[in-house]
């Protein structure tokens, strides 16, 4: 199976379908909430991605189908003062699972990272998604705290 991995063209009409059908897909999975996405995020997200400055996606085609995706935000370490790259979402299509192309996304994330002068990348996990847990860990990742004494950190949210 031939592979190779894009950096999405947000204005690229085909790049922003499979775009929308990888993450849509992504969200219909129970990992995702099994819900998928909205007529308005499924009409608007390309474009609106195109106008972040900071945004960027990767998508992993395999024999020329869209297979995986990786969005990804940049942002700021102000104690490291150097910018980080935040996966916000990581995803495969259930099609194309256990070929390893979850890895191959996150190593291209990790060279973009080391192109930028990143000082680390950051990504969120379900608790009960052992799989992408798993892989994260063998990767390299690790739970974020700063010494044995004040924990790990917890991600929370505030919907508005």
């Amino acid at each position: 199976m031939q592979t190779n991995i894009e950096t999405v063209d947000y204005n690229n009409q085909a790049q922003a379908k499979d775009l929308v059908f990888l993450l849509n897909s992504y969200a219909e999975d129970p990992m995702g909430g099994n819900e998928g996405l909205s007529d308005f995020t499924k009409q608007n997200l390309a474009l609106t991605l195109a106008k972040v400055p900071y945004a960027f996606s990767l998508i992993l085609y395999a024999d020329g189908q869209p297979a995986g995706l990786a969005n990804c935000i940049l942002g700021f370490s102000t104690f490291a003062c150097k910018p980080l790259i935040n996966i916000h979402d990581l995803a495969v299509h259930a099609d194309f699972r256990g070929k390893g192309f979850g890895k191959m996304l996150l190593e291209a994330v990790k060279q973009e990272a080391i192109k930028r002068d990143c000082c680390k990348v950051t990504l969120e996990v379900l608790s009960g998604n052992e799989v992408a847990y798993n892989a994260y860990l063998s990767f390299g990742f690790k739970a974020y705290q700063l010494d044995d004494t004040t924990g790990n950190a917890h991600f929370l949210e505030l919907k508005l």
